[in-house]
């Protein structure tokens, strides 16, 4: 049974398949992933496994976080993260973190924090399409009316507006794994996967795509 991984996106390719269709995809590393807790419904309400990915130096770390991972008797990890499961499905006396968990044709969510693009303005950040770019025009990036005048007489929640973009969590969701490479620790998503190359992603099974009424695998 897959539970999920914590990895390291590479970067992104491409690969062909037999009558030499390409398709793109993203290299995501998954070596190393270290089990340092198990969580059960019975003693704290719910089923996960807490997983650490990526060497830490012990300087780094605060005594209590250190503590934590002597006690689950692994090497400290720079991140940590809970992989939770369905309700009521208990976790299972073998946990494997390796990719051979997941396998060729299965489909996975991915979360991970985009990239940071600092302030932007409407144009970029929302799509607008912009003011007149002639003719006298001033307003060629602008936003235009917001709506404080008159009517409505305030400002609509959601109004789209100049601020910081990017630098969030982010999930994309059933993505295809296209290949699955244990001997290199490395699997390839079909698609994009937010985040940088070198950022951390999680890799979890599907939570919404279903086949035929089931869920996927």
């Amino acid at each position: 049974m897959a539970i999920g991984l914590l990895g390291k996106k590479i970067g992104m390719t491409r690969v062909y398949d037999a009558n030499g269709k390409a398709t793109p995809v993203t290299v995501i590393a998954a070596e190393a992933n270290a089990l340092i807790q198990v969580k059960t419904e019975e003693k704290n309400g719910y089923s996960a496994v807490q997983v650490g990915y990526d060497a830490q130096k012990e300087s780094r770390l605060t005594k209590p976080v250190l503590g934590q991972f002597k006690k689950a008797g692994v090497e400290p990890k720079k991140l940590i993260r809970e992989l939770r499961l369905p309700d009521g499905q208990a976790v299972p006396a073998e946990i494997d973190l390796s990719v051979s968990q997941f396998e060729a044709g299965q489909f996975v969510d991915v979360i991970g924090r985009s990239k940071g693009k600092g302030f932007q303005g409407v144009v970029k950040r929302h799509h607008f399409a912009g003011q007149p770019a002639a003719h006298g025009s001033k307003m060629h990036r602008r936003n235009g009316a917001i709506g404080n005048r008159s009517t409505p007489g305030r400002v609509w929640k959601n109004m789209g507006m100049p601020g910081h973009m990017g630098d969030e969590r982010v999930t994309v969701q059933n993505l295809r794994i296209v290949q699955v490479r244990p001997e290199d620790n490395v699997i390839l998503v079909c698609g994009a996967v937010p985040g940088a190359n070198g950022s951390y992603v999680v890799v979890r099974p599907a939570k919404k795509k279903t086949v035929n009424g089931q869920a996927a695998k």
